[in-house]
């Protein structure tokens, strides 16, 4: 302990959704807890465990985090433990008999709840979480601009574990935003169930793109990234601004999940086949150069042999630069699971999926390779041994793949390369693979 004050570590699974909720809840409990880093193997007062609910493999993960936390309690290396998030918010009746040794549930909408739980009472306005003396800059940061969703896709559980939409005021997030750039973070990543819902709720009006433009005028932010954007109803103002601003980056995230019109009528996503390929079309249209991520699904109810077909042949027309896919999850609670036969059988929907990432593996190998020999600015995230790990604004942070860049003395000089995290560089693509590109630098950029 420190000054006598109390320990605290959380370990955190799932998205980056619950990355911001662990750093928005470590910094409420900053001045009166020790707050121990995730992965540090020592005694703690306090040990919390932000799960994940969302599809079955993540529900398995986070029993087995808790499993083990449990264990580690009853060997002596923790006092109390504290389970909050998505998975509890999901069975608050059924998981505290299962696992007695937790000490208290907390369901995704409690941060609170367990601040004052912690014994420290939540502070009134917004508070940044302090970096650790001599810890590394972060070089990109999740800014989680609302909660909730009001969408009711068939398959997804997340409207009543995470509630209704709720905006975070733009004031909030500038001051978020501020706080975070004067910690050495150069990238924001604009995370939500849907980022282009923004707004509605308070403001009455979709006001993504007036947030990028807010954002835009923070100093020391040079890079906004969106996440997570719904296609029904896009807003023309974000793609003028992604087109027109150039610190908001040509990439966007927007899940697609299925291209069969009667896969995507089954899913709710309240737009069709064609729909969908104006929709690419339009975002490549008018954002020229822009990067597309997606993700499907494959095995939902009413995907048989034709419209994965279909799928494929989609894949393979649009050409997303980057593409994950899951396997369908039959959910309880939700309408698919109320209301459809999951008929697709887990050895069909593993097939399914190499199948799919086969063919995306071509893509994606092909975008790579078309950048060899171009000159790029990247952000430098890392450095591991002798090289740097870098990013363009083409790559998502923990999604995408990295920019390897060798740390060359003669080039950088006296500099250490842990010096160089959070910096932005001009480098040389010489060479690509499938997810990975390396480079040779040209230029300190700042």
């Amino acid at each position: 302990m420190t000054g006598g004050r109390k320990s605290i570590q959380v370990v955190t699974l799932g998205c980056s959704k619950n990355d911001v909720d662990t750093r928005h809840l470590l910094a409420q409990v900053q001045d009166s807890l020790e707050i121990v880093p995730q992965g540090e193997d020592r005694y703690v007062d306090w040990l919390l465990v932000n799960t994940c609910g969302f599809i079955g493999d993540a529900k398995e993960e986070s029993v087995q985090a808790i499993l083990a936390a449990a264990a580690r309690k009853k060997e002596g290396g923790a006092g109390k433990l504290i389970v909050f998030g998505c998975l509890s918010q999901r069975y608050p009746s059924e998981l505290p008999g299962l696992i007695p040794e937790v000490d208290a549930w907390y369901g995704a909408r409690d941060l609170g709840p367990v601040v004052k739980a912690l014994g420290v009472e939540p502070p009134s306005g917004f508070t940044q979480l302090r970096k650790a003396p001599g810890s590394p800059v972060e070089s990109y940061a999740y800014l989680k601009i609302s909660e909730g969703c009001d969408r009711r896709c068939s398959y997804c559980a997340i409207p009543f574990i995470r509630g209704a939409h709720r905006s975070v005021p733009m004031e909030r997030l500038e001051e978020e935003a501020r706080a975070l750039a004067s910690q050495g973070v150069r990238e924001l990543v604009l995370i939500a169930q849907d980022t282009t819902y923004y707004g509605l709720d308070i403001y009455r009006r979709r006001a993504l793109a007036e947030l990028l433009k807010r954002l835009s005028s923070v100093d020391g932010i040079e890079w906004i990234r969106i996440h997570y954007s719904y296609p029904a109803d896009f807003p023309d103002d974000v793609l003028r601004e992604m087109a027109e601003n150039p610190k908001v980056c040509k990439y966007l995230d927007i899940p697609l999940q299925h291209i069969s019109d009667r896969v995507l009528d089954m899913m709710h996503r309240h737009v069709d086949g064609e729909w969908t390929r104006n929709l690419i079309k339009r975002l490549r249209d008018e954002v020229p150069g822009v990067v597309l991520r997606t993700t499907m699904i494959v095995g939902h109810p009413g995907e048989g042999p034709r419209e994965f077909r279909e799928l494929l042949d989609f894949v393979a027309e649009a050409r997303f630069e980057r593409l994950g896919a899951f396997k369908y999850s039959e959910e309880e609670g939700t309408f698919g699971a109320r209301n459809y036969k999951d008929s697709v059988s887990p050895a069909t929907k593993t097939r399914r999926l190499n199948r799919l990432m086969e063919v995306q593996g071509g893509i994606s190998e092909a975008f790579n390779r078309s950048r060899v020999g171009t000159v790029e600015k990247v952000l430098v995230d890392d450095c591991a041994g002798d090289s740097l790990v870098c990013r363009s604004q083409w790559e998502s942070p923990e999604v995408d793949g990295e920019i390897i860049v060798p740390f060359d003395r003669s080039f950088f000089r006296d500099a250490d390369p842990a010096s160089l995290r959070g910096r932005f560089i001009e480098v040389k693509i010489t060479g690509a693979d499938v997810y990975d590109l390396t480079a040779v630098p040209l230029k300190i950029l700042e």
